[in-house]
């Protein structure tokens, strides 16, 4: 049996698995890391320890799989998106990386020069101006760490995504690569000549050399080369040495970032496809074909993937907070201490009393696109209670979704009948059943959550020979449950209308 190492590289977590080449995920290895939040708004990362995250999920599925040790015919990456990393010629990070969900950089996407570009950023790049996107964060670390413009003018210092940090590391800096998927998203890329385009660099001032080389999504990344001095410094054992060298000499042959990689793994494969992923965000991707659409309301454009020439974009909405709702009402409100208490407490109650959240709390992304946007409640009564809040919070994620499924349709005029959904937020049937009401359409869930893994997995077989074509790998697709909408169109339009108004009130919250 050939396997596929499959890396999930998330925003809490990394996780590792095996595909074989009959299409079967193994259950997966779970590594979280640590978040830092240095100020209001702020999110960081040690890439240091994303990196050590990575072999150390590598290491603990190979002594679960021991099969596997010299079977593995290549790998494929996929990861969180826009998070920038600065690190140096050794591949050690010199700061603490920007994580996606950041802030930090609004007063950069307020200033003029960068504002008149607007209209350009969107016809070249797909995308909006927002600290969401790589390039105000790799400005931001320019501007705030000393020397850092003339290092990264030499070639000392690389500014990569995470995949093109992965990439360096796992090949001890012989390949120093980023696939368009994530090139689309660094607000630095033409996404039609899949290039960067020197006018936002020289915007940016961003250094060519110091970013990744731009490569098709299936394509040989270079060789793993692991020393085993390192692996030592990194804290590993001589048994987890040895199972980490034994993939010495495999080739990464697919890199995608984590939202293209589910459309793949979800086998949204053709023209008007789509799936929403509920992770820590929530992102609804819709598969446009080898043509881009550019949206009217505010949804982004991005590539998808390109295979032997061919590249598919995605017309895409992306919401800052989704499973992240669920951790604030455990951790920071305490109302429930696992996750799955949610469904109770949701079906306990007839409805929310009216009660509504924005959880903007890191600002509001697609299609608004306002950063200093916060969080609010409205509808609270003496008698809201805990289960109303925590139906609330649940609902939310719902009617963020419902939204942006609205306005791909009116961007594309493509109405779907169905969407379907993966990640582990999905596990609420409370909320997969009200999103299926809310849209009007069949949700079906994947039979594994792990689909963004499945979809790295796949390009990465694609490419080495394993599987012959995309089309050939759907036949991989397993579907789990299913939810069809019972809701009233009068019901639905009421609840929407009530969520409108609370995001009205959210966009009051912030500044312009």
């Amino acid at each position: 049996m050939r396997y596929i190492l499959c890396i999930d590289q998330g925003t809490t977590s990394t996780k590792a698995f095996l595909l074989d080449e009959e299409g079967v995920l193994s259950e997966g290895t779970h590594v979280p890391f640590k978040q830092y939040y240095p100020e209001p708004g702020w999110v960081s990362h040690d890439a240091e320890e994303i990196y050590v995250s990575v072999l150390k999920a590598i290491a603990m599925l190979l002594k679960e799989h021991p099969e596997a040790k010299g079977n593995i015919t290549c790998m494929g990456i996929t990861n969180q998106r826009e998070t920038t990393v600065a690190f140096s010629r050794s591949g050690k990070p010199i700061a603490q990386a920007i994580v996606w969900q950041c802030r930090r950089t609004s007063d950069i996407c307020r200033r003029p020069e960068i504002r008149e570009q607007s209209r350009r950023i969107t016809e070249i790049t797909g995308l909006k101006i927002d600290p969401y996107f790589s390039a105000t964060k790799m400005l931001w670390l320019l501007e705030n760490t000393k020397g850092l413009k003339e290092r990264c003018m030499t070639g000392e210092i690389h500014l990569s995504t995470i995949d093109g940090f992965l990439v360096y590391r796992l090949t001890d800096g012989n390949s120093y690569a980023s696939d368009y998927s994530n090139c689309s998203r660094t607000m630095l890329f033409d996404i039609a000549k899949k290039d960067y385009d020197q006018e936002f660099l020289d915007l940016f001032g961003i250094p060519r050399k110091a970013l990744a080389k731009p490569m098709e999504s299936c394509a040989d990344y270079g060789e793993i080369s692991l020393k085993a001095d390192q692996l030592k410094e990194c804290g590993f054992d001589s048994s987890e040495i040895s199972d980490l060298l034994s993939v010495n000499g495999v080739h990464i042959t697919g890199v995608l970032g984590d939202q293209p990689a589910a459309l793949l793994g979800q086998n949204a494969i053709n023209k008007g496809d789509s799936k929403t992923t509920y992770g820590t965000g929530s992102f609804t991707l819709m598969n446009l074909g080898t043509e881009p659409v550019f949206s009217k309301n505010g949804l982004l454009t991005s590539c998808a993937w390109s295979i032997k020439g061919v590249t598919n974009y995605a017309l895409e909405g992306s919401i800052f907070q989704a499973g992240s709702v669920i951790s604030w009402l455990k951790d920071e409100l305490g109302f429930i201490s696992t996750p799955s208490e949610c469904d109770d407490l949701c079906n306990s109650i007839e409805d929310c009393g009216g009660v509504y959240l924005v959880p903007a709390f890191t600002g509001l992304g697609a299609p608004y696109w306002k950063p200093d946007a916060r969080g609010v409640l409205t509808g609270l009564t003496r008698g809201t209670g805990r289960a109303q809040l925590v139906r609330a919070g649940v609902e939310s994620i719902a009617y963020q979704v419902t939204e942006l499924v609205n306005l791909m349709t009116d961007d594309t005029g493509i109405k779907a009948g169905k969407m379907k959904v993966d990640g582990g937020v999905c596990a609420s049937s409370f909320l997969m059943q009200l999103q299926s009401d809310l849209l009007g359409v069949t949700i079906t869930r994947a039979l594994s959550d792990e689909m963004t893994a499945m979809g790295a997995g796949l390009a990465a077989g694609i490419e080495a020979g394993i599987f012959s074509s995309v089309e050939d790998t759907s036949r991989f697709y397993k579907a789990g449950a299913s939810y069809d909408p019972k809701m009233s169109a009068f019901e639905v339009s009421e609840k929407m209308e009530g969520y409108r108004s609370a995001v009205r009130a959210a966009l009051l919250s912030g500044n312009d």
